[in-house]
């Protein structure tokens, strides 16, 4: 019998409002099962708003169920006298740290839950120590979680869970805000109570590469469970998972690229060494080299020829000489009328640049609690840049991206825009946040309007526009970040945290800014979700020329979409280069808690056994090609 078992489990939510005489009903969840061994590694897989949430509250009775049952060691959630019992038998890591903070220390926040279950004091002590180095928190032990980055804080709600030695640990996105080296210490942390000390694990996650080594995995869609299997069975099915907004690690992805090219691979690869293994033996077996290298070349010469609709000029970028209608009718709402702005629509931004001259910052200047967050950075952003900025959680990267708006004065250095000095006398910091906006990790802290167009109105009515200008650059810049007209009169707070995302940008957007600066602002969205971000980030630049800041701990993202890449290293600046160059210092990166993409990795192995591959190659279309291209060449 396992510890978690649900049969036909489901939950509505009921929606409340003034007009209405009867609520509206959400399903969430409808006739989930579920049998999960004790002991086991579980991971739920799904895109936002799929109900992996809503089923990990039913496993620690936050929530009972509207139909159907769970029982948690054999205890009905429903059951109102086993409800604190189940809570210590399965712990719960929420996706935003702050729902479950409240000491003024962190190490007390740590012993609060075993304090609470009736751990004698000795033993306290012995789990706060192990917890905090389980997740690399021993350093910050006699510091305010309130001073901590939202990664560092993560850390600690983690930390306080394992503590108090669960049977069940659930855990909803919790790795979301950290740095690569923080998700794997994580990560090996969890899995070291799995396998050492038998808790079973319930890991809800976006990131792919985190649950490769899960028992099993259920992927859930319309708060049904879809798929599930080993992470083999599971990763195998790429298109399928695709059409689910999901995504699989870079190196299955890849595999799967090379297989569409023509290469004899096995899909559903997992591991990086098993993908140098078989290109390996393919380099090793004559027969099947010669059929891969001419197949390579085939797919060449076809990708040269110029198809039907397509000019020779066409072919060679791979775009269609005609838009589809399709395509056409997703520009156009559904009167027929433009949907939006044309690039045409606004002017190209003002020539301009954001500069730190020698900025230093320093928290609780002068006192006990002193620490240095920007250490004599200087740099300079010109307009128009995509610029990444990366590095380990508590690295200064949030700290400096508020200086770019004055929403923090330095302790020594000057910031400049447009070659002023944003902190002299007279200087109307007031409008320099018009022109340079920011959009912060928890988008939820800048929306209180009571719905949404209201919402993003707000900048522009600050900015002494007409009520009808307000509603005009409202309504465009929704529309360019895709949120559909139907939800304008919506509360922003009955939002998915992806709609949430979108909104606090439109806020921004509607005051027309020269630079845009996003705070990790695909943390928590489903892959399709990230991907439909970034098309409107990018479609952003092209339209306005506004200047990109994006602070991230995707290593993949920036790769991906960055031009520059800046490293932050406990408060300096380490690198700053195109990603190409950037990643190439890989090590040196390792050591400061970050990572380069997986296919960097992928790349650096295959040249050491003997590949001719450029190992600089930081996406899976960049490795794809110069492996296709060294196979090529055999």
């Amino acid at each position: 019998m396992g510890i978690i078992r649900a049969r036909k489990l489901g939950y509505d939510y009921y929606e409340y409002r003034e007009d209405q005489e009867n609520p509206e009903i959400h399903t969430a969840l409808k006739n989930v099962d579920l049998d999960i061994e004790e002991g086991s590694f579980i991971a739920v897989l799904g895109h936002n708003g799929c109900g992996k949430s809503t089923l990990a509250k039913q496993i620690n009775a936050l929530l009972v169920p509207t139909e159907g049952t769970i029982w948690i060691d054999s205890m009905n959630t429903a059951e109102g006298d086993d409800l604190w019992k189940i809570r210590q038998e399965a712990g719960m890591v929420f996706q935003n740290p702050d729902n479950q903070i409240i000491a003024t220390v962190v190490e007390e926040d740590v012993g609060f839950g075993p304090e609470n279950i009736g751990v004698d004091t000795e033993e306290i002590w012995r789990r706060v120590d192990r917890a905090l180095e389980d997740t690399g928190m021993v350093a910050y032990r006699k510091h305010s979680p309130n001073k901590l980055s939202g990664g560092q804080k993560q850390r600690v709600a983690i930390a306080g869970i394992m503590a108090m030695k669960p049977k069940c640990i659930v855990l909803d996105e919790p790795t979301a805000m950290l740095d690569p080296n923080g998700r794997k210490e994580v990560i090996a942390a969890v899995s070291a109570l799995n396998k050492q000390e038998g808790v079973t694990i319930i890991l809800i996650t976006h990131y792919m590469e985190e649950v490769v080594d899960a028992d099993q995995l259920f992927v859930m869609d319309g708060g049904e469970i879809v798929m599930s299997g080993t992470p083999h069975e599971v990763f195998t099915q790429v298109g399928k998972l695709k059409e689910l907004r999901l995504d699989v690690p870079q190196v299955t992805l890849l595999t799967h690229e090379l297989i569409k090219s023509g290469l004899p691979l096995t899909e559903g690869i997992l591991k990086n060494e098993e993908l140098i293994r078989q290109l390996c033996e393919l380099r090793e077996a004559p027969n099947l080299l010669t059929a891969a290298a001419e197949a390579v070349r085939s797919m060449r010469e076809e990708m040269k020829r110029p198809a039907a609709g397509m000019s020779a000029a066409e072919a060679g970028t791979g775009q269609m000489a005609e838009r589809s209608a399709a395509d056409a009718s997703a520009d156009r709402d559904h009167e027929g009328r433009e949907a939006g702005p044309t690039p045409a629509t606004y002017a190209k931004a003002p020539t301009g640049s954001l500069v730190l001259d020698d900025v230093s910052y320093v928290y609780s200047n002068g006192t006990a609690y002193e620490i240095t967050a920007l250490d004599h950075v200087s740099l300079e952003i010109p307009q128009g840049q995509f610029v990444g900025i990366i590095g380990h959680t508590g690295s200064g990267k949030s700290t400096m991206v508020q200086h770019f708006n004055a929403l923090m004065r330095p302790t020594s250095g000057r910031v400049l825009f447009n070659g002023e000095d944003v902190w002299a006398d007279g200087y109307s910091r007031r409008n320099l946040r018009f022109h340079v906006g920011i959009v912060f990790q928890y988008p939820e802290h800048q929306l209180f309007e009571t719905d949404v167009i209201t919402d993003v109105c707000f900048g522009p009515k600050n900015q002494g526009l007409s009520k009808e200008k307000c509603l005009e650059r409202a309504r465009n810049a929704l529309w360019q970040v895709g949120v559909p007209e139907d939800l304008f009169d919506n509360s922003p707070f009955e939002l998915s945290g992806g709609q949430k995302r979108r909104i606090a940008i439109a806020g921004i957007l509607a005051m027309n800014p020269d630079v845009l600066i996003l705070d990790e602002p695909t943390a928590g969205l489903d892959p399709r979700g990230r991907d439909e971000m970034f098309d409107v980030i990018n479609h952003l630049q092209e339209v306005r020329n506004i200047t990109i800041i994006l602070v991230s701990h995707s290593m993949e993202d920036v790769a991906r979409h960055a031009d520059r890449l800046i490293v932050m290293n406990e408060g300096k600046k380490a690198y700053d280069g195109t990603p190409k160059e950037v990643f190439s210092h890989y090590k040196e990166l390792e050591k400061m808690g970050l990572a380069a993409p997986q296919v960097t990795y992928i790349m650096h192995d295959l040249a050491a056994n003997g590949f001719e591959v450029d190992v600089q190659a930081a996406t899976v279309e960049e490795a794809r090609d110069t492996i296709l291209e060294a196979i090529a060449g055999w």
